[in-house]
């Protein structure tokens, strides 16, 4: 992408080089200054920290002024990306991170970690296949242009589902009985990464298109900095807060990668060609793909540690799910905007 076609602007243009800045800058200064990092995990209720969904908000409230609520019925004119979301997320993504898991550490890894080892790292891959992602698919949906009324709704139809569905699929696949969803985590979640930006952003756009449409494209263009600082600040703090993790366990941490990697990057490559098979625009196709591919790492998280507990190899596995999902994020935004042409060509076709 150009400067200009960057939504970002020409700052988000390098935004690959910034990130990576960041994820050095973030474990550095972990390391630096551990006592100001555990300061900053200790904010944080329900197992949400609070500086980080600060943070969160910040980037996804410019999309929620972007969501024009009079056309959110529009979406159920078009089906086929709700669908492919909730086929994906449900019907293929655990059942593949549970096989990718099982696959790599009774198999390809089975003589480098213990049998107590392998069967944590599996439960806590599994806790992540399990869960779609809720805030960050909005940035991400920003940054390769989708649809913001659509995203919404892909995003709060797979909310309404994983309460129904995120136990019995993690139970039969952990195979336990008493997976406990922990609700104050999931509850606050939707509430401070969908409902609050969602009613601020609708007050705010009712407000400023009352000004004019002029108005609001000034507003939306003075936001974007603070979008991809908000993105920025939110890779330091999370890499920082997980700097002990990283430099004292880099090996292990390299081996729960590589499946995770894979099926990231496998999630997508399902998701987004089902979408060109099936002749989904571009705006609709990417959030799509990218919803299955991310996950929600704060219920996770949370789940790993009732389960198995905070020093489990369970709760090390959904951790570095966050590390990786950053930079694989972004690399999938960029593939999803080169092919922006593609797909908008076939779409017509």
């Amino acid at each position: 992408m150009t400067g200009q076609d960057n939504p970002l602007g020409t700052f988000g243009r390098y935004l690959s080089l910034w990130i990576g800045l960041c994820i050095a800058g973030g474990v550095a200064l972990g390391a630096l200054a551990p006592g100001l990092f555990e300061g900053v995990a200790r904010l944080e209720f329900a197992h949400v920290n609070l500086l980080v969904a600060a943070l969160i908000w910040v980037m996804i409230y410019p999309m929620m002024v972007q969501v024009d609520l009079a056309r959110v019925k529009d979406v159920g004119r078009r089906p086929g990306g709700l669908a492919l979301t909730l086929v994906i997320n449900w019907l293929v993504k655990p059942f593949t991170m549970f096989a990718l898991a099982t696959l790599f550490f009774r198999g390809v890894f089975a003589g480098l970690v213990t049998s107590e080892e392998a069967s944590q790292y599996i439960a806590g891959m599994i806790l992540l296949g399990v869960a779609p992602c809720t805030a960050m698919v909005f940035v991400r949906s920003q940054l390769a242009r989708g649809d913001a009324n659509y995203t919404l709704v892909q995003v709060s139809l797979n909310d309404l589902i994983m309460v129904f569905a995120f136990a019995p699929i993690a139970g039969l696949l952990l195979g336990v009985s008493d997976v406990l969803v922990p609700w104050e985590t999931l509850v606050l979640s939707v509430a401070l990464f969908v409902v609050v930006p969602l009613v601020a952003g609708a007050w705010t756009r009712k407000v400023l298109l009352a000004r004019g449409p002029a108005v609001l494209e000034r507003f939306n263009a003075r936001l974007k900095p603070a979008s991809i600082l908000g993105l920025l600040a939110t890779v330091v703090l999370i890499f920082g807060l997980q700097a002990p993790t990283i430099l004292a366990r880099p090996g292990v941490i390299a081996l729960i990668a590589v499946p995770l990697l894979i099926q990231s990057y496998g999630i997508f490559a399902i998701a987004y060609g089902l979408a060109w098979v099936f002749r989904i625009r571009h705006e609709i196709a990417a959030p799509a793909a990218m919803i299955g591919t991310s996950n929600f790492f704060e219920l996770a998280v949370a789940v790993a540690i009732s389960l198995f507990g905070l020093q489990s190899g369970a709760a090390l596995a959904t951790v570095v799910g966050v590390l990786i999902e950053v930079p694989v994020m972004l690399s999938l935004v960029a593939v999803a905007n080169r092919s922006r042409g593609a797909f908008e060509a076939r779409a017509r076709a």
